[in-house]
């Protein structure tokens, strides 16, 4: 009796949204709100404004990153199911010509031809399976591992919170050059953090991707704080 395949190694899912919105999510929280915590304290204003500066861009910032995720999977998800819908009616309307498809696809792939014709008829005698394969064969798509845009949205709210929540933190206990400080201090250890997860996830060089963040957020930092202090903003 033959004994089933056992995979010799495993892959992690990288497909779904899910991953790419959660790192996504906490490195645009982090790096656009630090920005605007630092600018404001940059102008002179007093705490008080800084958290409320920092809470507005917060919640702003957590709900646009949400429905832009949500728009963006939804309306991905919509192109597909419409050209699902076309390799549907294809497959019903001219199966030989689909079959034909499948047979110049394989043999592209260096398939003998008549066993790449035995291949598609085998796969064409059922019609779910038929159009699970030429989506992912012709279309590059998997119909089973779409997106959820809901899913992807809450994760990308939760994500961007928590990565701006960090910046403002420093402001409910002090206040000054002393918050400005601690916020750029944490925004760089979670800056780094967020690299050096994204190194070690793609098995990538982990202080580059480290450094790599660090750097933005150094910039977007310098940048805003430069503009604060040139415009010596005061509020009464």
């Amino acid at each position: 009796m033959a004994q089933p395949h056992t995979p010799l190694h495993e892959h992690r899912s990288v497909s779904g949204g899910i991953a790419r919105a959660a790192v996504f999510g906490v490195s645009d929280g982090l790096v656009s709100n630090i920005s605007l915590v630092v600018g404001f304290a940059g102008s002179g204003v007093g705490a008080n404004v800084v958290r409320l500066a920092g809470l507005a861009g917060l919640v702003g910032g957590a709900f646009s990153m949400a429905a832009g995720e949500f728009v963006s999977v939804a309306a991905q998800n919509e192109l597909i199911e419409r050209e699902l819908d076309v390799e549907r009616r294809e497959l019903a309307r001219n199966p030989e010509h689909e079959q034909a498809e499948l047979v110049a696809i394989y043999e592209a792939k260096g398939i003998e031809r008549e066993r790449a014709k035995l291949v598609a008829r085998d796969i064409m005698r059922r019609p779910d399976m038929a159009l699970l394969v030429h989506a992912r064969e012709e279309l590059g798509i998997d119909p089973d591992d779409l997106a959820s845009p809901f899913r992807t949205a809450l994760f990308s709210f939760i994500a961007f919170a928590l990565g701006a929540l960090l910046p403002v933190l420093p402001w409910f206990v002090a206040k000054g050059h002393g918050a400005t400080v601690a916020s750029i201090l944490i925004g760089i250890c979670a800056a780094a953090a967020v690299g050096s997860f994204i190194g070690r996830l793609a098995e990538r060089h982990i202080l580059k991707g480290a450094l790599r963040q660090v750097a933005f957020l150094v910039v977007a930092c310098s940048a805003t704080y430069l503009v604060g202090t040139a415009l010596g903003v005061t509020v009464s």
